[in-house]
Parts: structure tokens; sequence; C-alpha cells
């Protein structure tokens, strides 16, 4: 087994064998690293799931090997004593060998190419939403007070463009620039929304998944950017779990403790989920809930937000059964009722 501790320009790279014992420890830059593994027999590489591990897990199952992908943390409790490259690279390989060390799937090219789809939109909304805010301020030493959100923007317009307003003439100057930026934002924003709704539309999984009320475009773009293959998980529950949908746990003595949300696993799906169960509590999407159902009884006795992540666990485990099951959403209801 091969541990690599990855790197920008100068890989470290520990060789063990199957008993543990050290073959070689060596300091390779990328061109080096490339040539030295083409040169290596079939083996297992073991590698920590960070930045550029995806690219070269490819590269090596080209080359023949077998990589195992770590996540960083799982690695943390067998490096010993002092940080450096070379005892990272031995903790990979350590941890590699423990037969119930979980792994990181790999991520194809297209996976990676839609997960920069979604970030560019989030990077966008962000600096979107910080331009909104920077404008709210600015405005709010005058005097004036906006509400939070984006859609206070015609609001704010307003203020910087009445005539008889008493901002100074170079507030509203600077107001002008950060309405161009925000302006800007939110074409840039507008057009990728309408590059997701087309990426989605295109993929029979991503349409399948939007048959579930609150799982739009974007929600399903994202499952399949950063979601493993769903048939590794058991259940649906089991996948509830990885996104942190469920409660942790302080259980000991046969006696269960169970606490707040966990928030474990891919916090991007975790978060559209709860957006998209929030939605369906709304006064719009209220309508749409039957009288008697599940939902409907456990909203009126339990807080909006808790509602809404028990409604997000529910969601997680139909996309799950919608997934592996090759089907289409199905409402409980009806199909109880047709029973």
């Amino acid at each position: 087994m091969i541990g690599v501790d990855l790197a920008k320009n100068v890989f470290q790279v520990h060789g063990a064998s199957e008993t543990g014992a050290v073959l070689f420890r060596k300091k390779l830059s990328r061109t080096q690293f490339q040539r030295f593994m083409a040169q290596q027999e079939p083996c297992v590489v073991a590698m920590e799931a960070c930045g550029g591990a995806n690219y070269w897990a490819r590269e090596l199952q080209r080359l023949g090997h077998s990589v195992k992908l770590i996540s960083p943390r799982y690695v943390k409790p067998f490096i010993k004593r002092h940080k450096n490259d070379a005892v990272d690279a031995e903790a990979i390989v350590e941890a590699a060998q423990r037969p119930g060390m979980r792994t990181v799937d790999i991520k194809t090219e297209q996976q990676q190419a839609r997960a920069i789809l979604f970030r560019t939109r989030e990077q966008f909304v962000r600096q979107r939403t910080d331009l909104v805010n920077a404008l709210r301020s600015h405005i709010y030493e005058f005097g004036h007070v906006v509400p939070q959100g984006v859609s206070q923007v015609g609001r704010l317009e307003d203020i910087l463009c009445e005539p008889g307003t008493d901002l100074p003439a170079l507030v509203r100057e600077m107001g002008q620039v950060l309405l161009a930026q925000i302006k800007q934002k939110t074409e840039m924003i507008q057009a990728l929304d309408k590059r997701i709704s087309a990426t989605a539309s295109d993929s029979e999984e991503a349409r399948r998944l939007q048959s579930i009320p609150g799982v739009g475009p974007i929600t399903a773009l994202a499952i399949e950017a950063f979601a493993p293959d769903l048939a590794t998980f058991r259940r649906g529950r089991d996948f509830a779990a990885w996104l942190g949908l469920v409660p942790k746990q302080h259980s000991t003595g046969g006696k269960q403790r169970l606490g707040r949300m966990s928030k474990a696993g891919q916090s991007d799906i975790r978060r559209l989920l709860i957006i998209g169960a929030m939605s369906r509590l709304n006064w719009l999407g209220r309508k749409s809930i039957k009288e008697g159902s599940w939902l409907d009884r456990i909203k009126g006795r339990k807080p909006r937000l808790l509602v809404a992540v028990a409604l997000a666990n529910k969601m997680a485990r139909m996309i799950w059964a919608i997934a592996t099951k090759k089907e289409l959403y199905r409402d409980p209801e009806l199909s109880l009722a047709a029973g």
C-alpha cells in the first residue's frame, strides 16, 4: 500500500507492506510522482479527500492502481507526535489499513463540473448579499432603515433616487455604483439558474428527483454533484444520517439520549433540503398540505423549524428511494388510499 500526502508541487509518498513495515519514503515533484507511480506494480493507493484528490485518483486508476480516499478527520487520530508531510503520509497508510475505515467515493469529471456550476452560483449569491448589506449599512448611517433581503433593493434605489433626499451627493453616487454591481450579480445568477435548469433537465435522475415536492433543479443538481452513488446506502435513513438530518446521540448504559441535529455530512444538500421543506410550510406551500396528513398533524404542535428538519429528513429518504428504485415520486396519502 502506498500513502500519498498531496500538495501543489511536492508530494510525500510512503510505501508499506501488508504487515505495516516501511518499504520506502520519498518526496517527489508532480512530474516525478506521476512517473514514479507509472513504474509501480498495481497496488492500493491511499490519499486524503482534499483538493486535487479526485483528479489524482482518476489518473492513478488509469495506471491500474486501486485508490482509497479517506476523510482527513479519520486520518488525524493516526498522526504520531509532530505533524509534517512524512508523518501525514504514514498516517494515511495506517488509517487505510483499518478494515472498517470509511472511504469517500471518487468523483467523475462530470460531477466536478456540475459542482463548479453550483459553487459559482453560490459565490455570486453571497457577493450580492454582501453588496446589499453594504448599501443598507451606508444609508443607515444617514437615518434610513431598510429591512434585510434582496427583495428590498427596489426600496434602496427609491431612497437614493428620491429628488428631495437628504443624502449627500457622494453617498448617492457610491450607492449607484453598488446598485449597478447588485444588478450585474442578479443577471449572472439568473443566467446560471437557467443553465442549472437546463443541466438538470438533461439528467433522467434529476428529473425524477424534481418530482418530489420541495426539490427543484438546484437541489437535484447538488445531489448529483456532491452525493455518492445512493445505492451504497443500505436504506434511506443512512442517507439522511450522512446528510446530518438525524439527532446526535449521547447514548450509554443502554439509555438512549438524543440531542440536536448532528449536522454531519454534506452541508449544501442538507441546507437545500431544509429550505425546500420551509417552502412547503409558508403561506403558499401550506395550501398543498392535506388535512389529517403527517405533516398537517406535526405542524400544529411543533415549532416551524423543527417541522422543516423532520420534513427534510423524510425528503432525504424519498430521494434515496427514488434514486435506487428508479421511480417517480408517489404521494403516500394517495398510495394508501389506492391500497
